[in-house]
C-alpha cells in the first residue's frame, strides 16, 4: 500500500465477487464451509499450520503454520473447549496473548446456536446492549429450546455481522497505522445446525432442491464403516471407544428421508448466501478504504460437506471429493489474471508458504508447503503432482490418510487390509472402488509407493547444518 510496503496478503471468504476478479482454482467444487475462529490477524509474518487442499482439508491448523498436524501437533496450545470459560467474558475482554501465532484475535466457538457461545462474540452482543443474548443459544449455556431453519437471533446480532464489522474495525485501523498486515476473517456458517436468520431461511425453496442420493450397491467394495452408515442403528462403539480416542465425527447413521435432506440443504444454500451478503460488505469496505488495490485476498474453506453424497450427510472419515475438494478463489489486482481457471493441484499447507513469498517474506525451515504465487499469477501451469489429505481422528480406528493426483486417489487406514483406489478420469463419481480389483493391482503398489514418498518429504528440516561435526 503506497511506497515502501510490499504487498499484503490477506485470507478471506467472498465466493461471488472473488469469481470475476481473479484465479479460480477447481471452481466447480463443493460449498464454502466455516473456518475455525471469527476472524484472527497477524502483522508482518504470516503464522503457519494447516492441511488440506482444493481437494481440501479435513485436519483444521495447516492454513497456519504450512506443515501438517502430524509434523507438528497442536504447538501446546490448548483449544477453549470449556464452557465456563467460554463464559468467563472478563477473562476474554482482558486477553492479550499471542494465539496460534496471531498478534491479536477476536474469538467464539459456536455453530449458529450452539452452547459454545461466549468470548469477544458475547462481548460484543452485550456492547450492543443485548444483555439477554443466552436467550439465542441453547442450554446449558442459553435458554431456547431446539430450533431448525430460523433461527430466532435478529440478523443485526448475528455472529456474521460481527465478523463483518469487527473486520472493517481493523481495516480501519490499518490504514490509519499505514501499516502492512495479515488478516484471517474466519466465518462458521455454513454448518450444522442448519440456521439462519430471517429473510435468509425462506430464500429457498426445499421443493426446488436438487437432493443427491446413493447409488445402489457402492458401498458393497468400501471399508466396512462406509456400509455402517447406511443402517438404523450400526454400532460403532469400536471406532468411538477406542482408548486414548474421543467421539469420532460421521461415524454414525447417515440416514434421513429426502424431504428432511431438501429442508437441511435449502436451509445450508441460506446459510450461504448470509454469508456471502457479508463478506460482500467486508470488501467493499476495503475498496472504500482503498487497500483492495494492494491487496491479495483468497476465499477458502476446511472442507466440504455432505448432504446425501454417497447416502452422507455432514462429514465424517469418507475422502470423496465432495468434502476434501473445496472453494479457492483467489483476487490481487495486476498480480492475478482477472477471470481465469487453472486446474493446478493445491493444499491448505501452501498457503502460508505463497503468502510470504507474495509479500517478499522469508519461508521458515519448518514450513512444508509448495509455494503457488507463480501459478495463481498464471506463470506456470503448476507447482506440485499431487497432495495428501489426512485425518487422524482416533489413535487407529480413524487414521485415514489419501494420496491424490491429476488422475487417482487412493485412501488408506492405519493397519487395516481395506483402502479405496478410485480413477477419477473414468470413475468421477467415485461409485467403484478398485482397492481389491486384481487388474489394478501395480496401480495400487503405485500409489501406495508414492504416498510414501510424499510423507517422507513432508518432514520438514527446520534448522540447517551449521557445522559439519
Amino acid at each position: 500500500r503506497g511506497a515502501g510496503h510490499p504487498l499484503q496478503p490477506r485470507l478471506l471468504p467472498e465466493p461471488d465477487l472473488h469469481a470475476d476478479a481473479g484465479v479460480d482454482h477447481h471452481g466447480d467444487v463443493s460449498q464454502p464451509t466455516r473456518g475455525i475462529f471469527a476472524w484472527d490477524e497477524a502483522d508482518g509474518e504470516c503464522p503457519h499450520r494447516r492441511r488440506g487442499f482444493p481437494r481440501g482439508g479435513l485436519q483444521r491448523g495447516a492454513h497456519r503454520e504450512g506443515a501438517f498436524p502430524a509434523t507438528r501437533g497442536h504447538g501446546g496450545i490448548p483449544l477453549a473447549g470449556v464452557l465456563s470459560v467460554l463464559e468467563d467474558l472478563d477473562f476474554w475482554r482482558d486477553f492479550k496473548e499471542p494465539f496460534y501465532g496471531f498478534n491479536h484475535v477476536e474469538l467464539t466457538r459456536n455453530h449458529a446456536d450452539e452452547a459454545h457461545v461466549g468470548q469477544h462474540y458475547a462481548i460484543w452482543l452485550e456492547e450492543k446492549g443485548c444483555l439477554d443474548w443466552r436467550k439465542y443459544f441453547a442450554p446449558p449455556t442459553g435458554t431456547t429450546p431446539p430450533q431448525f431453519g430460523r433461527w430466532n437471533i435478529p440478523e443485526d446480532l448475528h455472529y456474521n455481522t460481527w465478523i463483518a464489522e469487527r473486520t472493517s474495525a481493523r481495516l480501519d485501523r490499518y490504514r490509519e497505522k499505514d501499516e502492512p498486515f495479515f488478516l484471517w476473517a474466519s466465518f462458521f456458517d455454513p454448518h450444522p445446525p442448519y440456521l439462519v436468520p430471517a429473510t435468509w431461511d425462506t430464500m429457498y425453496d426445499p421443493a426446488e432442491m436438487d437432493v443427491p442420493e446413493i447409488t445402489p450397491g457402492e458401498h458393497d467394495r468400501n471399508p466396512i464403516h462406509f456400509g455402517m452408515t447406511q443402517e438404523e442403528s450400526p454400532d460403532f462403539s469400536e471406532w468411538h471407544n477406542e482408548e486414548g480416542g474421543n467421539h469420532a465425527h460421521g461415524l454414525q447413521s447417515h440416514r434421513k428421508s429426502r424431504e428432511q435432506r431438501a429442508k437441511e440443504m435449502a436451509i445450508y444454500y441460506g446459510m450461504v448466501s448470509c454469508m456471502d451478503h457479508h463478506i460482500g460488505k467486508i470488501l467493499d469496505h476495503l475498496e472504500a478504504t482503498g487497500l483492495a488495490k494492494n491487496t491479495l485476498i483468497v476465499f477458502t474453506s476446511d472442507h466440504g460437506h455432505f448432504l446425501g453424497q454417497h447416502g452422507l450427510v455432514a462429514k465424517g472419515p469418507f475422502h470423496y471429493e465432495d468434502v476434501i475438494r473445496v472453494p479457492f478463489l483467489v483476487s490481487c489486482p495486476g498480480r492475478v489474471p482477472e477471470g481465469a481457471r487453472s486446474e493446478a493441484l493445491q493444499t491448505l499447507v501452501d498457503l502460508p508458504v505463497t503468502f510470504l513469498k507474495a509479500a517478499g517474506l522469508k519461508v521458515p525451515g519448518s514450513t512444508t508447503g509448495v509455494d503457488q504465487w507463480q501459478v495463481w499469477q498464471g506463470k506456470c501451469a503448476t507447482a506440485r503432482d499431487h497432495v495428501t489429505v489426512e485425518n487422524h481422528h482416533q489413535p487407529t480406528t480413524v487414521h485415514v490418510k489419501t494420496y491424490v493426483d491429476a488422475r487417482y486417489k487412493l485412501t488408506v487406514y492405519w493397519n487395516r487390509e481395506y483402502g479405496e483406489l478410485f480413477d477419477l478420469e473414468r470413475d468421477p463419481g467415485e461409485i467403484n472402488n478398485l482397492w481389491d480389483d486384481p487388474a489394478s493391482r501395480e496401480l495400487k503398489s503405485e500409489l501406495t509407493r508414492k504416498l510414501l514418498f510424499a510423507e517422507m518429504a513432508k518432514e520438514p528440516m527446520p534448522m540447517p547444518r551449521v557445522a559439519p561435526a
